[in-house]
């Protein structure tokens, strides 16, 4: 029978001296990279929020550009028909009320050759990347 002496000496664990001399003479002291993956991840975390942040700041940009356009383009149409005789109104009048209806501004509205009214219009909520305009030409069919 087996004393519990041998028993703990077989199982007791391995001590600094009893380790492989090239572990021990490589300059590393034990735990020097504890914590270093909770930073790697914190540090990658912050790269993908940067990157959604500006992702996010661009697809706003783009939806507001967009608005914008289409206030214009409804504008435009909207004071080519006036100017034709369709509707009643003063064309640019017309195109700042349609416009004003989009939460847009008309920047220029110019009655053109041939009935057509070219406007520019922009969006009163300001982006961080600027104003969001748009511009658009209307007349009758070709």
């Amino acid at each position: 029978m087996r004393s519990q002496g041998d028993s703990a000496a077989r199982h007791r664990p391995l001590d600094r001296e009893v380790r492989p001399r090239a572990w021990r003479c490589s300059g590393r002291q034990e735990g020097s990279e504890r914590g270093s993956g909770t930073v790697l991840a914190a540090g990658l975390a912050l790269v993908v929020m940067t990157t959604m942040a500006v992702m996010l700041l661009l697809a706003q940009s783009a939806v507001l550009a967009s608005r914008a356009a289409g206030a214009a383009d409804l504008a435009a149409l909207a004071a080519a028909d006036a100017l034709r005789g369709i509707t009643s109104g003063e064309p640019c009048a017309v195109a700042a009320d349609v416009a004003a209806r989009h939460a847009a501004t008309v920047l220029s509205c110019i009655e053109g050759a041939g009935q057509t009214v070219e406007v520019r219009t922009e969006l009163g909520e300001r982006p961080l990347f600027g104003p969001a305009t748009g511009h658009a030409r209307a007349g009758p069919p070709p």
